[in-house]
């Protein structure tokens, strides 16, 4: 019974409609994708001899040296599929420099492949893989060749194991699909030697990593051709991992969020490809052989490594040369803002988290020079630690119970005594030491932790207004902060309120603080829970009053007893226009019958300036910093002249 040639027709149709697409979208830049299409070249001409082949096996006038070189050339290019699929693997994992340093391994993954050809070499004079005399008949070493593909499935099993963290699960399938489709096919091959089905199978493993892994909209931005934010994930998670050194170049536009609202979507899309155009060129220019990024928002990466990491200063310099000349924009000059920081890893920035979390936001942290700046220079290596890693601070807190609730004294001009206080949250991790309020709370909003702090800071201050210390101090109440998630969350005024039964606290010891940040949403959950507790006698203020929220509007309609001038208005109160909005500011509230509390107050100039305007409440260090509960307690006894007995 004649071989069929079918299935090989089907599997060559398959790889060269790959190869097309492949091209199409432009899926041949990196060594994986050179690999890749290696990999598929190759097993197109295998597929193209076996289909000779067998023709000239089923003809009764072919040569023995044209069916020769048929079965030999499909032999060959046919078993070069397994060591080029192990070639890719270690190109997905970026584990080339480990290769390099490692002759052992080199020579080890170089063995089967010199020892298959050194079989085919002396076929030709024994014929002990094949022989064509008489018709093609395999011989006692073709199994050789079966053992040595084994061998490389080994090795590409091994490697995808050791380096499965670098690949989703997805991923771990496309790639070790031609194993079990690979051994499948083999063993029916065998067992069916009419039945060309290897070479189809192989084609529909390039199919499935085609799909599952060479997806070019999972890697290329459509705007601007370089790569997305994903591969730059990707790419770095590997470098990381393998403690690959690289040099990075980071371009954010601090002001392209400016020029995307003042021109529009489509101008602003076009600043960005003139961008990296620019970026391409240089590169080009100065051979820079970098990796390029566009992640979003105006932020930029090229990433250099091996012989080209020290080119990545001089390209940096040259690049803001460029990027400071005037863009022209259909007729229209635009001034870019290019920040650019040249960040060494891992020697300055040592891990994946801390690179992403430093090239997020630097051009908002750093003043623009026009210069190139270095990573090590603009950060401190503690702080930006403990934003990596403020997550697991958080959990750590609740956890051990290690967060502590400070209390800043609030004086009354009009009394002239202290009548009250702010509750204020404060962190002293283990590892750390001080957590600043900004980041904790920012973070506690992000990953949800933010309603367990505010329950525990509520509970503090309510077990603290129940003790007999408390009532001893003659306060009227204490402001606790709610934060923007808290406002939202429904079940808010029935957790405040089974904290105070518990403590028997009554609502007119408690004072709810909002910020103007939370003000700004007008949702109709934190109307309600406004509405609920407003009923239950608890008074409201209005933190950081005057920070760029303010909507008179909202101010009137929210149930609003005290309202906090911001520090900015102190800081400014030598501003004649600013005293002049000041005295109108207080005047309004004050008709509106609103208690006014000044912040920040530090001297006695203040003091006497904001006294003198009619303000109720004065909140600052002038008196106290935030402190502990214990030396509140004794510094309100002592201000206030109370008896300890």
């Amino acid at each position: 019974m004649g071989k069929s040639i079918s299935l090989d027709i089907a599997a060559l149709i398959l790889l060269v409609i790959l190869l097309v697409s492949c091209i199409r979208r432009k899926m041949t830049s990196g060594p994986p994708n050179r690999i890749f299409l290696c990999t598929m070249l190759i097993a197109i001409t295998a597929a193209s001899f076996d289909i000779v082949a067998v023709v000239l096996d089923n003809s009764q006038n072919a040569s023995d040296s044209a069916l020769y070189t048929a079965h030999v050339g499909y032999l060959i290019t046919h078993f070069l599929s397994a060591p080029l699929h192990l070639l890719f693997v270690i190109g997905l994992t970026d584990t080339w420099h480990k290769l390099r340093k490692n002759p052992g391994l080199q020579v080890l993954l170089i063995l089967p492949l010199g020892i298959m050809m050194a079989a085919f070499v002396v076929n030709a004079a024994n014929g002990m893989i094949f022989s064509v005399e008489g018709g093609y008949t395999k011989g006692p070493w073709f199994p050789l060749m079966y053992v040595l593909t084994m061998l490389y499935i080994i090795f590409d099993i091994v490697y995808i194991v050791q380096y499965r963290i670098l690949f989703s699960k997805g991923k771990i399938l496309a790639i070790s699909a031609v194993i079990p489709i690979g051994l499948v096919s083999m063993l029916v091959q065998m067992a069916v030697p009419s039945a060309l089905v290897e070479m189809f199978g192989g084609a529909v493993s390039l199919l499935i990593i085609s799909i599952g892994i060479q997806r070019p909209e999972d890697y290329v931005d459509s705007f601007t051709l370089l790569m997305k934010y994903s591969a730059y994930a990707n790419h770095m998670k590997r470098t990381f991992y393998n403690d690959k050194h690289v040099n990075i170049i980071m371009l954010n536009i601090g002001n392209f969020h400016t020029i995307q609202s003042l021109m529009g979507f489509d101008p602003g899309t076009r600043v960005l490809k003139s961008v990296a155009e620019k970026i391409r060129e240089v590169n080009r220019r100065m051979q820079g052989y970098a990796d390029l990024y566009y992640l979003d928002n105006g932020r930029f990466r090229m990433v250099f490594f091996g012989k080209n990491i020290d080119k990545a200063e001089p390209i940096a310099d040259v690049l803001m040369k460029e990027l400071k000349q005037k863009t022209n924009l259909n007729g229209i000059d635009v001034d870019l803002t290019p920040f650019i920081v040249l960040a060494r890893c891992p020697e300055e920035i040592t891990d994946f988290k801390m690179l992403m979390t430093f090239g997020s936001d630097f051009h908002e942290k750093n003043h623009y020079t026009g210069q190139v700046m270095k990573a090590g220079e603009l950060y401190d290596s503690n702080q930006l630690d403990i934003q990596n890693n403020i997550d697991t601070i958080i959990d750590r807190a609740l956890e051990s119970k290690s967060f502590q609730v400070y209390y800043q004294p609030i004086y009354s001009i009009a009394e002239g005594r202290f009548i009250s206080a702010e509750a204020l949250i404060r962190l002293f991790d283990s590892e750390h030491g001080f957590i600043s309020p900004e980041t904790l709370i920012t973070a506690a909003e992000r990953n949800g932790a933010i309603h367990k702090i505010g329950e525990f800071v509520f509970e503090q201050v309510c077990q603290f207004i129940a003790s007999e210390e408390f009532k001893r101090l003659g306060l009227d109440y204490i402001e606790v902060n709610l934060s923007v998630a808290q406002c939202m969350n429904g079940d808010l005024p029935e957790t405040l309120f089974s904290i105070m039964r518990q403590y028997q606290v009554p609502s007119d010891k408690i004072n709810l603080e909002i910020t103007e940040t939370a003000a700004a949403f007008a949702q109709r959950v934190m109307a309600e829970n406004l509405e609920k507790l407003t009923q239950a006698g608890i008074s409201f203020s209005l933190d950081d009053y005057g920070t760029g929220y303010s909507n008179m509007k909202r101010v009137i309609q929210m149930p609003l007893k005290i309202i906090k001038l911001d520090k900015s208005f102190v800081d400014e109160q030598n501003n004649p226009k600013m005293w002049i909005f000041l005295k109108n500011t207080v005047k309004m509230l004050k008709d509106m019958n609103m208690e006014i509390v000044v912040e920040g107050v530090e001297t006695q100039e203040m003091l006497d300036a904001f006294s003198d305007l009619k303000c109720d409440f004065i909140q600052g260090y002038f008196f106290s910093k935030p402190i502990p509960k214990k030396e509140f307690v004794t510094f309100i006894t002592k201000a206030n002249g109370i008896s300890r007995y």
